[in-house]
């Protein structure tokens, strides 16, 4: 009987730990998952800075030296038209989510950010490795109310031809038109610099071809 309750008990666990992933979608229709929530099948990056714990992503540089950022880039598709969704969690230091992007060798990536960092640049559009650097600054007046410091956040972004939209936990924070790049990879970045961490969960997306 014991041993029943315990092996139950491991289920249930189970269950509260990867579910999120699959109920959000279910309950935006429309919606899919980019992350099963065990695995990071689909996904590539550097093996000693990514892992899923507890149904996350979560990406750190904790005791390994980086020369260059890098990213955790998702390999099953690339994207145009579409709405993102995704909670992150900064500890510290600096992230952000690449859309439309150009995936380069060694983990590098290039194109447009939803930039974020600790205590600034939540809400902005950055080019990552282009010539224009900060897009719209989303902080100042907007995501710096809303953001929550070294908690979760949802970071959503919307695509839709050349028009781009950046929103932090419901706040709309960045808008521009653009067309440099109409299609591209989604990828998570770890800024070189001080050991830092970065949690992404609840990834999915919806497609507007």
């Amino acid at each position: 009987m014991r041993l029943q309750s315990i092996h139950f008990l491991a289920i249930m666990l189970c269950f509260v730990l990867l579910a999120p992933a699959v109920l959000f979608a279910a309950d935006e229709p429309g919606f899919k998952p980019l992350f099963d929530g065990k695995t990071l099948n689909g996904w590539e990056g550097d093996p000693r800075l990514w892992k899923v714990e507890n149904g996350e992503i979560v990406g750190s540089t904790d005791g390994i030296v980086i020369d260059k950022n890098t990213f955790l880039i998702y390999k099953g598709a690339e994207f145009g038209n579409f709405i993102l969704r995704a909670d992150v969690k900064l500890r510290n230091h600096n992230s952000g989510i690449q859309f439309r992007s150009e995936a380069l060798p060694e983990y590098v990536v290039q194109g447009y950010q939803a930039d974020m960092a600790e205590g600034n640049w939540w809400g902005g559009v950055y080019e990552e490795k282009g010539k224009r650097g900060v897009m719209v600054n989303g902080w100042k007046g907007k995501a710096e109310h809303v953001v929550k410091d070294k908690d979760w956040n949802e970071v959503e972004i919307r695509c839709q031809g050349p028009h781009i939209q950046i929103l932090i936990n419901g706040l709309l924070t960045a808008e521009l038109t653009d067309d440099l790049k109409l299609s591209g990879v989604i990828a998570f970045q770890l800024h070189r610099g001080p050991g830092m961490e970065a949690r992404f969960r609840n990834i999915r997306i919806l497609t507007r071809d």
